[in-house]
This record gives structure tokens, sequence and C-alpha cells, in this order.
């Protein structure tokens, strides 16, 4: 299944909107929309593997209290089973900084679980977390590639790290390669309508009849060239060109995601914020949502219809 293909075969998906503390994603092929405290979120994630999954990795959470939204994407070293480890390891610690904006705990621990899954795994990762309140991004790049910033109040397109000399010099080793290593988080405020995409090296490292790679200075320019009214809009029309560019030849797995900030009343937010945290509560003390206090099972991931997601692969327990 390729990349845009998939995309028009799941287009009319209805969005999901993650609850108090939820967590999505996974290394299986998903397309479809993502509602999240403060944004909005498309993502079109296919494995090269004709087994259905792959080596990117994604999840997003939001938060018990409806404030924070975590998006991680990973590029790991290794396709199919190989990636069940890492997979099982972030989604743990997704679960285990659920309610904390800093990061920098999450990648500590993100680097150390995969140093010491004993598999020589190593991935390039960029996390991501917003308040949605302040407007506030933390993000932290492990050698991944730097997503596209749209700046909506300006109209214009660049990298996220672009006009900051700090950011540019947070883009660190990638995961597991190195025990120890720190990480630097960079602080940006993300506006109203602003649009992130982010990507893996399956879409820049992709090739047309001429062997040229699409690289990211070409995507960025795409994106300039596209519709942005929304994720979904910017997302199919970026993949509709990516399609003609590589002749639907697929090499490796492909992961676009775009991020959109939405603007939000303040009172309107904080009467959301109230309503969520009081019946996140009801529902965690009367147990009304299952799985949140407990390690995702094999039984419970499977997909059953070709649009769902599996969290993570791993052994029932």
């Amino acid at each position: 299944m390729f990349l845009a293909s998939a995309v028009e075969s799941n287009s009319r998906e209805a969005a999901l909107t993650l609850g108090c503390g939820e967590i999505r994603g996974g290394n299986s092929k998903f397309v479809g929309e993502r509602t999240l405290p403060g944004m909005t979120a498309w993502v079109a994630s296919v494995p090269a593997s004709a087994q259905g999954v792959g080596g990117d990795l994604h999840f997003m959470s939001s938060c018990d209290h409806d404030l924070i939204s975590r998006v991680a994407l990973a590029d790991v070293s290794g396709h199919g089973s190989d990636v069940d480890t890492p997979a099982a390891g972030l989604y743990k610690l997704m679960r285990k900084n659920i309610n904390t904006w800093d990061q920098t705990e999450f990648m500590r621990g993100v680097n150390d679980a995969f140093r010491e899954s004993g598999e020589g795994q190593y991935a390039t990762a960029i996390v991501l977390s917003l308040h949605r309140l302040t407007g506030r991004l933390a993000f932290t790049n492990a050698g991944h590639l730097p997503p596209l910033w749209y700046h909506a109040t300006e109209n214009s397109w660049g990298f996220l790290e672009e006009g900051d000399p700090l950011a540019r010099r947070g883009i660190g080793l990638p995961v597991g390669l190195i025990p120890g290593t720190d990480y630097i988080q960079t602080i940006v405020s993300l506006r109203k309508s602003d649009l992130l995409v982010l990507y893996t090296d399956g879409i820049t490292e992709a090739v047309d009849d001429n062997g040229r790679e699409l690289g990211r200075g070409r995507l960025l320019e795409w994106a300039r060239q596209s519709p942005n009214e929304n994720p979904t809009v910017l997302g199919e029309a970026l993949l509709k060109r990516f399609s003609e560019f590589r002749a639907n030849r697929q090499n490796d797995d492909e992961t676009l995601i775009v991020l959109r900030r939405n603007g939000e009343p303040t009172i309107s937010t904080l009467l959301k914020v109230m309503y969520s945290n009081t019946w996140g509560r009801l529902r965690r003390n009367f147990g009304l949502t299952p799985g949140l206090a407990e390690e995702p099972r094999a039984d419970h991931l499977e997909a059953t219809e070709s649009n769902e997601e599996r969290l993570v692969r791993i052994p029932a327990v």
C-alpha cells in the first residue's frame, strides 16, 4: 500500500479526539486525524514492509488535565518485529511522563531505553510538547530531520530551528548511541493557526525517475505552494506531489505528520479544561476508562480495520 493511495482510501475516516490520559500511535499503518489539547494533527504513516509494520514509530498523548499535548516521531534502525521492544519502551515513557511538559527526563529515559534493550538499536527522534493555555512548545531533536514551520501571522514557511541559533545547536545525537547523553530542550511560541510538518527520511530520500532525491528543501518549497487551511488539506496536497515525484515506488517506511495550533478563546479553553479535569477524575476514580493504569496487552492492540492503528506489539501479560 503506497502512502498516497492509503490516504485516498482512508480520507473519509472520522477524526478521533484523545481523551484525558490517552495515548495513540505505533509502528503500523495509519492514516487519519487526531485532536489533542490545543492542536489538530493529521498523520499518514505507511510501512514499506508487506507485514504492515515498520521502523517509523509515532505516539501522541493528552495529559490527565487536558492541558499538555505530546507528539513523538522516531525513525528506528530496524523494521517489523525489530521495533517491538523500542515501541513498548517509548509507550511506557509516554505514559510515565504524560503530565510533564518538560521533556528532560523523558529524553533521558528514551536514550537509556534504547541502550538497555541489548539489541544495539538506535533512532533519530523529534519530540514536541505543547502547553494548551500558553502556546509554548518545547521540542527536542535527536538527530532527526527538522520540522517545517508555518508562521500564520507572517504567512511564511521555514524550518523549526530557523532564526534561532540555540535551536540549531539543539539537534543532538540519535537516541541509543551514547549512555548519559543530555539533549537540549528548546522553547518557542506556537501561535494560532501555526503549522508544523514532521517527516521521516522515507519522504526526503525518495528519488524520481532520474535518481534525484526529494530533499527537505524541495519539501519546504512544496509546502509554500500548497493550500494550508487545515492539516488534512496540506498533508494530502503534499502527498499528492510526493506520489507523482516518486511514481509510486516505495523503498522505505514513509511518515508525514501535520500539526496545527488551534486558536481558542481563553475563557472557552478554561471551561473545557475544568470540564475535562472533572470528568477525567470521575472516570479514573470509578474505573470508567480501561487501560489507563495498566500496560497495553497484545490482544488490545491488534488492528481490526485497515485504518486503525496498533499501539505496540508486545507479548500479552
